[in-house]
């Protein structure tokens, strides 16, 4: 399944919120993804791999290192995002995907479809922003 093919049904706002074709569509969605990701993944994993090598020259060697200190970030928040994925699925499985943890309101397909995995309404998303700017260390 690619992102390609959920191109032939889009959610409406006129259909029942999350009935089973929503649901499906936002499964398969986040499999798409989840799968984009693990891809990506092996992909630097060979990469890493194939450039693990000793550069006879410093310069060489700390460009390397810094550009394998970039990828490791990148597969570490792609790891986190995964779990999130997943905790999305599950969501879809025990009936509470697309409803705000804040509010228990629908969250707008827009923002499911742009944010898949998405756990509080814009308005709520607003807010928590809100409060962490107020209390944020400076």
């Amino acid at each position: 399944m690619t992102l390609e093919s959920l191109e032939e049904y889009r959610p409406s706002e006129t259909e029942p919120f999350m009935n089973e074709r929503q649901r499906e569509y936002f499964r398969k969605k986040l499999h798409a993804w989840k799968e984009d990701i693990l891809k990506e993944s092996r992909e630097t994993l060979q990469h890493l791999q194939d450039e693990n090598q000793n550069h006879p020259d410093l310069a060489d060697r700390a460009s390397s290192e810094t550009d394998r200190a970039i990828e490791l970030r990148a597969r570490d928040r792609q790891r986190k995002l995964i779990s999130k994925i997943d905790a999305a699925l599950q969501r879809i499985e025990d009936g509470s995907y697309g409803f705000c943890e804040e509010t228990g309101e629908p969250i707008s397909l827009k923002r499911l479809d742009a944010r898949p995995i998405a756990t509080l309404s814009i308005e709520a998303q607003e807010r928590h922003e809100r409060r962490e700017r107020v209390y944020r260390d400076d």
